[in-house]
């Protein structure tokens, strides 16, 4: 009886704090469980561990470590964006795609882990022989490299298209704003974890060692991805007897999808706005490191920073979206954000503030958040007639490829202006270590202001909203 009561009083503790403790618990509905919701979501920290893994921990290693030249470095991370242009084309097949179990997600999601699970496989033998060049031909070590970093990428691009495909499949349309803000919450904890764990896995470095976790990410990914998907997707019988069918081509689906001058827009503000976002990704850190004198400790916390911006992020975006707000002014306010944090990070140099510096860096994942949440939640928002993959691998293949586009860029252009200084070719003014930095800064609150100039014309019209009155999360779950 006592141990009857006691379970009662926890679960009414539970349902009191559980808005609170988990903000994302009312994403859940009895379609779709919290428990699945949250199984589904870890397809994404398999791509988050592939992303910091690629352009984070191998990036370094093959530098310090392998003594490999940066600039093959540089080609090698950016491989994977390769196939970032496909994404739509992918989510199209997703749409479109026939089997004997009527499924559509899953297929894609299992070629996808094969395919990063082939490509950290010969991926630590493929650097040890970029690496030390072996006993054959030379060009054999960068062509191994390459497939593997293109395997990984192919495979990436492919999970993450095909699993927002079916989170927005299973989610009802008013609870999608919650659902696509739990997915990158799990994205960006993914990344934070596994970060840290490469960090400490490789403080010891070895060739041995790198093997052997290069090996465990590759078997991690299979066992998180078949966790995530296992029974998602039902068997469609009426879809399995249409499996000969012949399905629509992808540029007649993509001509009926975008068919609408909003689309189009919103394309070129997505791909605008990203840019301007993203073009500081590697020069942040060694802003604060070479101009405002921060210590490596003190610049590793701006990537904490960054994040938790994010995450406030995701979260003011789910509430605001599922209650109905306009997803464009969600975004334009963002885009406006950054704009702003753009100025204080560059006031951060005249007043040699540290702390100015700080809340810049906050700023821009805030703003970075509400825009990639918002603009995501509206490219959906036109998916009809089994059209969401598609529609996602649309937003996805723009946004990837103006952020490797734009970290290129930036990283470019600082090295430009520094040398040009260096060489005096530049004015007094512009003749400062500080030079570099600052350009790439001012392009991105130009690139920002053309994205808010794009936006204006939609945020006039309206954009599709999602309203929901029904909370349901931790209060509704059974005392049973």
């Amino acid at each position: 009886m006592r141990s009857s009561r006691g379970s009662k009083a926890f679960m009414e503790i539970l349902k009191r704090l559980g808005p609170v403790v988990l903000p994302f618990a009312d994403a859940a509905t009895r379609e779709l469980p919290l428990a699945r919701l949250l199984r589904l979501s870890m397809f994404q920290i398999s791509v988050g561990m592939s992303m910091v893994m690629l352009t984070g921990t191998l990036n370094r290693v093959m530098v310090v470590e392998q003594g490999v030249s940066a600039w093959i470095v540089a080609l090698m991370v950016s491989l994977p964006l390769v196939f970032a242009p496909f994404r739509a084309l992918l989510g199209h097949r997703s749409d479109s795609h026939r089997s004997a179990f009527g499924w559509r997600r899953v297929p894609y999601l299992w070629m996808g882990t094969l395919l990063q699970f082939a490509g950290f496989a010969i991926m630590p033998f493929a650097l040890l022989l970029l690496a030390d060049g072996g006993v054959g031909p030379q060009f054999v070590g960068p062509m191994a490299a390459a497939a593997s970093f293109l395997l990984v990428g192919a495979g990436l691009h492919t999970v993450q298209t095909a699993g927002l495909a079916l989170a927005t499949d299973l989610a009802a349309p008013e609870q999608r704003p919650r659902v696509v803000a739990l997915l990158y919450v799990i994205l960006l904890l993914g990344m934070v974890a596994s970060s840290s764990l490469f960090g400490f896995l490789l403080i010891d470095f070895s060739a041995e060692r790198l093997i052997q976790v290069l090996q465990g990410v590759a078997v991690a990914t299979v066992a998180i991805n078949l966790f995530a998907l296992w029974k998602q997707e039902a068997i469609n019988n009426v879809r399995a007897k249409a499996r000969h069918i012949k399905g629509i081509p992808f540029m007649e689906a993509w001509r009926s999808f975008a068919q609408g001058s909003q689309i189009r827009r919103l394309l070129v503000v997505i791909g605008l706005g990203t840019a301007g976002f993203n073009m500081q990704d590697i020069l942040l850190e060694p802003y604060g490191g070479e101009i405002l004198g921060m210590s490596v400790a003190a610049t590793t916390t701006l990537t904490a920073l960054w994040a938790m911006g994010m995450l406030m992020a995701f979260s003011l975006a789910a509430v605001l979206l599922t209650r109905g707000a306009d997803p464009y002014r969600i975004g334009g306010v963002g885009a406006l954000l950054g704009v702003f944090a753009f100025v204080i990070v560059v006031l951060a140099v005249p007043m040699q503030s540290v702390l100015v510096f700080r809340i810049g860096t906050g700023l821009i994942g805030f703003g970075a958040g509400l825009f990639a949440v918002s603009t995501l939640l509206a490219m959906m928002s036109f998916a009809r007639n089994e059209q969401s993959g598609i529609a996602v691998g649309a937003w996805g293949a723009v946004q990837a490829t103006a952020a490797g586009a734009a970290i290129a860029i930036g990283g470019a252009l600082r090295d430009i202006v520094t040398a040009l200084g260096n060489r005096g070719l530049l004015m007094d003014s512009l003749s400062t270590p500080a030079s570099g930095y600052l350009v790439v800064y001012y392009l991105e609150i130009i690139l920002l202001l053309a994205a808010l100039i794009a936006f204006l014309p939609l945020i006039r019209q309206g954009g599709p909203r999602h309203r929901t009155e029904e909370r349901f999360g931790m209060p509704d779950f059974p005392n049973a």
